[in-house]
């Protein structure tokens, strides 16, 4: 018990040694911490996080076994790989010091909730999906949806032209008409809006797929293997309706079958109007195409 009263009286000593200024110290480093890894989770860095964790596992595994010549290895090469990461994720830095700059940082942090928050993936966004879905696949029109899940699509979106749309079965029709400027590519949809189209998705290197699948098909389980996203794929040359998720395609038979398919990702998630929200502008920008 007097060990267990020493412990407090030691804790306590050190919490009144705390200034206001270690305070704001705290803060200012949280919200720095917090900022660094927002922006790891919305590029390509995220995957890049994971292999350095598994290299730091790795790396004291050799410390704690002393193999020095692997000790050796990895210190001779840090530099040069520090610097190769440099080059490879220019393009994400420059973009995140060019947001830096742009952005009015109080604003982002703390506001107000206007009550004007969008909804998430609704019924009436997915009936709109499978009337537009279903008009192409009559004419043989070909498209390419992809639909936002977990995983953020902002690197493809970036490829795209900006759209920012209400999903809507005319949208998605026209934009995947013969001949129109954006008819070619993807479509990405996050939510209940259609984010950009003209997007480039990554092929799949996966040899088993049908060798009667064209690009589009290729494309679809491309995107699905490295994200967690949804897509929707019309064949130009059959009509035919294909589903592509987790790096596998599902052939689609009927309306009902995909409005099956895509209400088991709806919900809801409108925000109570007047409620006070930290970090708004960080959710705003996670459904915006472009942050």
């Amino acid at each position: 018990m007097a060990e267990l009263m020493e412990g407090i009286r030691s804790w306590l000593s050190f919490l009144q040694r705390i200034s206001i200024r270690n305070l704001i110290e705290i803060v200012i480093i949280s919200v720095l911490i917090y900022e660094v890894l927002f922006w790891i989770k919305n590029t390509r860095a995220w995957t890049l996080l994971k292999g350095l964790v598994v290299i730091l596992v790795f790396t004291v595994f050799a410390a704690i076994c002393e193999l020095r010549t692997i000790l050796w290895i990895l210190e001779k090469t840090a530099t040069i790989a520090a610097t190769a990461l440099l080059v490879i994720f220019q393009p994400e830095l420059r973009k995140a010091l060019e947001q830096l700059g742009s952005k009015n940082i109080l604003t982002n942090i703390l506001s107000f909730d206007d009550g004007k928050e969008e909804s998430g993936f609704t019924e009436k966004t997915v009936s709109e999906l499978v009337r537009a879905t279903f008009e192409m696949a009559k004419v043989k029109t070909g498209a390419l949806m992809v639909i936002e899940k977990g995983d953020t699509l902002k690197e493809i979106e970036r490829t795209g032209i900006e759209v920012n749309g209400l999903v809507s079965s005319q949208l998605l029709i026209n934009i995947f008409e013969h001949n129109t400027p954006l008819h070619d590519g993807a479509v990405v949809i996050r939510g209940n809006r259609v984010a950009a189209a003209t997007c480039y998705l990554p092929l799949s290197d996966n040899m088993s797929i049908s060798k009667e699948l064209g690009t589009r098909h290729r494309a679809a389980v491309g995107i699905s293997e490295v994200t967690d996203s949804l897509t929707i794929v019309v064949s130009e040359e059959t009509g035919r309706v294909t589903l592509a998720e987790g790096g596998k395609l599902t052939r689609i038979n009927d309306g009902e079958a995909l409005k099956k398919a895509l209400s088991s990702n709806t919900e809801e998630s409108a925000a109570p109007a007047g409620k006070f929200k930290l970090w708004k502008g960080r959710l705003k920008n996670e459904r915006n195409s472009n942050p």
